[in-house]
């Protein structure tokens, strides 16, 4: 009994890592828009992406934290390393200002992030 108490709260701390990185995800674009047309948009898109790198980072460590103890399937990691590794190119083409590439991503990242969420 007290094993599936632990797995649940596991559980439920990724579904709270994906949902937290969901919003973020979420927040970026709605921020995105406020860099078009704010002259603090730029500052709140910016702190936004440390945010949203943060999530992805607690996403791997909720997935390794659920699959470890319990030796379920790695296959959360290797998501939550995938959303890490996107999140990562993300970073580097906004600081490159190469918005051809980062808006679409930014999308994909979102449907992607909306998928793992409704999976869970």
């Amino acid at each position: 009994m007290a094993t599936q108490a632990t797995a649940q709260s596991r559980f439920s701390f990724l579904q709270i890592a994906i949902t937290l990185q969901t919003l973020t995800i979420f927040l970026q674009a709605v921020s995105a828009g406020l860099l078009l047309t704010s002259s603090y948009g730029e500052t709140l898109h910016s702190v936004g992406a440390r945010v949203m790198y943060g999530a992805a980072m607690l996403y791997v460590l909720a997935a390794v934290l659920a699959w470890k103890p319990g030796g379920g399937s790695p296959r959360p990691i290797w998501h939550a390393s995938g959303f890490l590794i996107l999140a990562s190119v993300q970073v580097v083409l906004g600081i490159a200002h190469i918005p051809a590439v980062h808006l679409p991503l930014g999308v994909l990242m979102f449907g992607l992030s909306v998928l793992a969420l409704a999976r869970r």
